[in-house]
């Protein structure tokens, strides 16, 4: 274990469909592919969806809930990835509901989980129900995913909301959760035909510091159909924007590309608005 905190790092979006367990899985990886021992954990109960995507979903003996309930420890139901020597996941179960997670519970796994893990990644479920605003309690960080639409922008503008009211940080009246943006399946071509929002009008709207853009691309759906995190996946101009998000979750200064974009001064400043970690 290195000498950085242990930081929960919740995925959230209030959108479904935007990349939410896609990302989870993308940036897990990449944390654990630049050596940082990282668990990602499933709250999505009922409609398991990580370790498909993970490719472990024959590997699920005991899952989250077990651990909750007692009928298994954590060590059980971690699954260790064969490809990445720090990357463990901890699915959801498919039987339950949601109302099987707990406050108390969850607090419970997460301190276990920080005596052994750098990084744990929560993978929301999508909205405010139950399950989502346990994935976000106890987090550190947050990685707000949106697609560049007025519906995904403004859904994900209500999580803030929640994340700035919710958390166990603002509850306790600590210091915020730090809010990333990451903007998927964005299409420059799209933006020119006035289909989806341009990175500015997001920007402007969400006003969170920029964390990554991630292209519209075949290579998403082709890696997570093969149980691929994109970050471990061949070569693609995706999975480089996820790497690069996650070396900028590290506090590495990586510009952005901004030479086919007509940015102002206010909106580079947003772009390159990153702290070092703590």
């Amino acid at each position: 274990m290195s000498n950085i905190s242990p930081k929960v790092i919740v995925i959230t979006s209030g959108k479904g469909g935007v990349g939410k367990t896609t990302t989870s899985a993308a940036i897990s990886a990449g944390l654990a592919s630049l050596g940082h021992k990282t668990v990602v954990i499933d709250f999505d109960i009922g409609l398991r969806n990580l370790d498909l995507i993970m490719g472990c979903e024959r590997r699920v003996i005991y899952d989250f809930v077990n651990v909750i309930n007692g009928d298994a420890n954590i060590s059980q139901a971690l699954i260790k990835d064969k490809r990445v020597e720090n990357l463990f996941i901890l699915p959801a179960s498919q039987t339950r509901d949601k109302d099987a997670l707990t406050k108390e519970g969850v607090g419970k796994i997460i301190e276990e989980l920080k005596k052994e893990f750098q990084y744990i990644v929560c993978d929301s479920p999508a909205g405010i129900e139950r399950g989502a605003l346990l994935a976000l309690y106890y987090a550190d960080e947050a990685i707000v995913v949106t697609n560049p639409e007025v519906s995904s922008v403004r859904d994900s503008d209500r999580i803030l909301g929640v994340l700035a009211s919710k958390s166990h940080r603002a509850e306790n009246k600590q210091e915020p959760v730090k809010e990333h943006l990451l903007l998927t399946r964005y299409s420059e071509a799209r933006v020119k035909r006035g289909e989806m929002l341009a990175i500015e009008d997001v920007l402007e709207i969400l006003s969170i510091p920029l964390l990554g853009v991630v292209p519209e691309s075949p290579a998403v759906l082709n890696a997570s159909n093969r149980g691929i995190p994109v970050t471990l996946d061949t070569s693609s101009d995706a999975r480089t924007a996820y790497e690069q998000a996650v070396r900028r979750l590290l506090g590495e200064n990586i510009p952005f590309d901004t030479s086919h974009k007509n940015w102002t001064r206010k909106l580079l400043d947003k772009l390159t608005l990153f702290r070092s970690p703590a």
